[in-house]
């Protein structure tokens, strides 16, 4: 072989050689590059976060949760001019490339070489969407060309439209909007499927620079960018010059933002927390849930307002008095007594400055509020609301923790022997605490946790006058036991739960028991209207509805309650200071808490039937005085109708 074709084979085996370290070296990289790509079929089953919404019983949309606000739509509900103006902005070419733009990836580097650093990115939309769906946002030149790598896939297994689709409802918009639906709900307070050109111009210069070009951060630099996606598109026939010049002129009409828009915030965070604990914070979150809730819109409205104007009046009561501190607090809790769904809910003055619900965390002494506990016990035991007890001053020897006790009135005047009706209604502490003696302490604490009461309760004599802390939800909750036939229900807030699909996926078991007889619930609710007729809840029978229920108040004035009911709503209301100082002389339940109960309460009955408590067969009505006890005095100016079991004889103690 001569000398030249020697050199021939060299040069060609060094050409095989090389050719096969390039191909090695290019196969290695994109191996190197490709084995931990994430796998493009994921996209078949990907479901992105959604938001979950709240309502209340009558549809009214009270709170959003999200991690991403993503309100994900067909192309079908996207406005043609939102698409075309997004593909004019972002990626003229989407519908003739395979993914890459190389030529404006060329451009890119040539821009960035004589930069310095990244300063064009090149992507198109398929990239973006890579990015976006599978890739960290660090600007390197590895990223790229696994997002390049990634673009090509999605094309190949995805038509334009559904790469189009993907990227619409992905897309960060700016201000917490993710996707062309809650940009357009955040931004205009409409749907995507509504909005006009000028709209959509503006949402499609957004995602080239959203903490930027978002309206509600600088509304001038928004309109620019928005005249200069207008421009693109007239440029590229999208649009008329006619119509291009008539949308220049269009002023912004951006939805008002309410950075407090959560409605009945202390009830949408009591429902969040129960679903966190039911379903997980990742479904709730990101599930796109549709959770219907047992609120009432109307009736939160009510007590909004019931308490707003209660603490107001109990400010300017406050004042002159040169109180210390005069932000009083104050929580009331609404209960559908046939169905223990949770109708209101207020835990505070103002959640956003205090989110700590003060009507279903707050442990507080509940006062005389807790003695009708102590009467339904000794009713169930056999009882009669016209025996006759002893109102006078006594001492109970080592009662409390080895020392003498000396229990008083509120009004440190004593009545004598007197009817449990009485000494029920007048709030009579004496004959309450010879009652808890009678009947045990031990024995009423296990009656009161049958009713719903949660909290531990010391089994000692002072129980009987609300010495131990209480939550107000469990109070009122068994309050509602006495009109609802001796039934419990245990209160709660959610309804049910539907998946983003509509299916539901969780549905309300209530927990139901019956602590009470039929009857001994009549009396009990008998009872407690004489409180309302005769005694301390006087300023009730304004309510033209059959009502009942009891005050309390605590040493110093430190407390104000009233929890009361009708035969369908039981409500209480909580009135104090989160820290232990009194509202006020004089502030009783009566004074402080009763007039926002009648407010509410109100408003509550007045679109509801008159309706009548239970009267079993198995309970007469008779007419009795209220401070003897004796029977069959109908003709008598002090006579009261009073219930009770049929064959129970008159007590004397």
């Amino acid at each position: 072989m001569d000398k030249t074709g020697l050199n021939k084979k060299k040069i060609a085996i060094a050409f095989i050689l090389v050719s096969g370290v390039l191909f090695g070296a290019v196969a290695g990289a994109f191996f190197a590059l490709s084995h931990d790509l994430p796998q493009i079929r994921s996209l078949e089953t990907f479901t992105p976060s959604a938001v979950t919404r709240i309502y209340s019983s009558d549809r009214v949309l009270l709170a959003e949760l999200f991690v991403e606000k993503r309100v994900p739509v067909p192309l079908t509900s996207i406005p043609a001019y939102l698409q075309a103006a997004l593909v004019a902005t972002e990626d003229r070419k989407f519908y003739s490339h395979s993914g890459v733009d190389l030529k404006g990836i060329l451009r890119a580097i040539i821009k960035d070489i004589r930069a310095g650093g990244f300063v064009e990115g090149a992507s198109t939309i398929t990239q973006q969407l890579s990015k976006t769906l599978f890739l960290t946002p660090q600007k390197t030149l590895i990223r790229k060309i696994k997002e390049a790598m990634l673009a090509f896939q999605l094309e190949r297994r995805y038509t334009k439209d559904e790469i189009l689709e993907l990227y619409l409802n992905q897309v960060y918009f700016g201000s917490g909007a993710y996707g062309v639906e809650s940009a357009a709900r955040l931004f205009f307070g409409k749907s995507a499927k509504d909005l006009d050109l000028a709209e959509c111009a503006m949402i499609a210069g957004m995602p080239k620079a959203p903490s930027r070009y978002s309206p509600l951060i600088n509304s001038e630099l928004a309109i620019k960018r928005r005249d200069t996606v207008l421009k693109q598109m007239r440029d590229t026939g999208i649009i008329t010059a006619s119509a291009f010049q008539q949308t220049l002129k269009k002023e912004l009409n951006l939805k008002s933002q309410n950075k407090n828009s959560t409605k009945a915030p202390y009830f949408v965070d009591y429902v969040k927390k129960f679903l966190e604990k039911e379903l997980g914070s990742s479904i709730l979150y990101r599930g796109g849930l549709s959770v219907f809730t047992t609120l009432s819109f109307d009736l939160q409205q009510a007590a909004e307002v019931a308490v707003a104007n209660g603490l107001a009046a109990l400010e300017t009561r406050m004042k002159p008095k040169g109180n210390e501190n005069p932000l009083p607090q104050c929580a009331l809790v609404s209960i559908d007594v046939q169905s223990g769904g949770i109708l209101a809910m207020v835990g505070g003055r103002n959640f956003y400055d205090s989110p700590f619900n003060r009507a279903t965390i707050a442990r507080r002494q509940p006062g005389s509020a807790f003695k009708p506990i102590v009467y339904a016990h000794a009713i169930e035991r056999g009882f009669a609301q016209n025996m006759m007890i002893l109102d006078a001053p006594i001492v109970f020897k080592g009662a409390l923790n080895g020392k003498d006790w000396r229990p008083e009135n509120f009004s440190r005047t004593y009545l004598g022997a007197i009817t449990l009706r009485k000494a029920l209604t007048t709030s009579k502490n004496i004959p309450a605490v010879r009652l808890i003696e009678m009947i045990g302490p031990s024995s009423v604490s296990q009656f009161a946790s049958s009713l719903g009461i949660e909290s531990p309760l010391a089994p000692n004599l002072s129980l009987a006058l609300g010495t131990s802390d209480v939550t107000l939800i469990d109070l009122t909750s068994a309050y509602a036991v006495f009109p609802n036939r001796g039934k419990r229900i245990k209160p709660y807030g959610v309804m049910e739960v539907l998946d983003r699909k509509g299916k539901m996926i969780w549905r309300i078991r209530p927990h139901k028991s019956t602590p009470m007889s039929r009857e001994g619930a009549a009396i009990m609710t008998n009872m407690l209207q004489g409180v309302v007729k005769e005694g301390t809840g006087r300023k009730a029978r304004i309510i033209k509805h059959p009502i009942a229920g009891k005050t309390g108040t605590t040493d110093a004035f430190k407390d104000a309650l009233f929890v009361g009911f009708s035969p369908s709503i039981a409500t209480g209301v909580w009135v104090g200071q989160d820290i232990s100082m009194t509202l006020g002389k004089g502030e009783t339940g009566a004074k402080a808490a009763l007039p926002i109960w009648i407010a509410y309460m109100t408003e509550a009955l007045a679109k509801r039937p008159y309706a009548y408590y239970d009267i079993p067969d198995d309970v007469v009505r008779l007419y009795m005085d209220p401070s003897t006890g004796k029977l069959d005095h109908n003709s008598s100016p002090h006579a009261v109708a009073a219930l009770f079991k049929k064959g129970t004889k008159a007590g004397q103690y």
